[in-house]
């Protein structure tokens, strides 16, 4: 009998909720651990912060004639938003790994995006998404999942 099993999880709603707060605390972390961007500008990271800072919190957009200031997440379109919230998945996931009790920890774990596929122990991965679901300090990044059934997972709308 076999104990494992094929999940999916996925980000609801990844772009607009994914926390500006922690976002750029953990761009500071990464400019700190990985010197390498200095040989391509003069600017320092909290410049960088500052500036990023600025891109996330000041995005209007128009809905029937009226303008609106959007409050928490990132836009989606703008061009920084990707890696944004790849970046702050990335920490999401750095973190699932180095803190989840080994009975949750997945055996295989392959991101695109907000859309993990992984290999799970049978029976902890209601567990395993309610880990997940705590990871993010601002409790606003929520995960949903799919197991297989029949030897088949929906995977990235495929």
């Amino acid at each position: 009998m076999n104990s494992e099993i094929l999940v999916s999880h996925d980000v609801v709603s990844l772009f607009t909720n994914t926390p500006v707060k922690e976002s750029l605390e953990v761009t500071r972390e990464r400019l700190e651990q990985y010197p390498e961007w200095r040989y391509t500008t003069l600017l320092e990271a909290d410049n960088i912060v500052e500036l990023l800072e600025f891109i996330l919190t000041t995005t209007y957009f128009s809905f029937r004639g009226q303008i609106y200031r959007q409050k928490f997440g990132t836009a989606m379109g703008i061009p920084v938003s990707p890696l944004v919230a790849n970046s702050f998945m990335e920490h999401l996931e750095q973190k699932l790994l180095a803190t989840a009790p080994e009975d949750l920890k997945p055996k295989l774990w392959k991101r695109y995006v907000d859309d993990i596929l992984e290999i799970a122990k049978k029976g902890s991965v209601e567990k395993l998404t309610e880990f997940l679901n705590n990871l993010d300090n601002s409790s606003n990044t929520k995960f949903t999942y799919e197991v297989e059934q029949d030897g088949k997972l929906p995977f990235l709308d495929l």
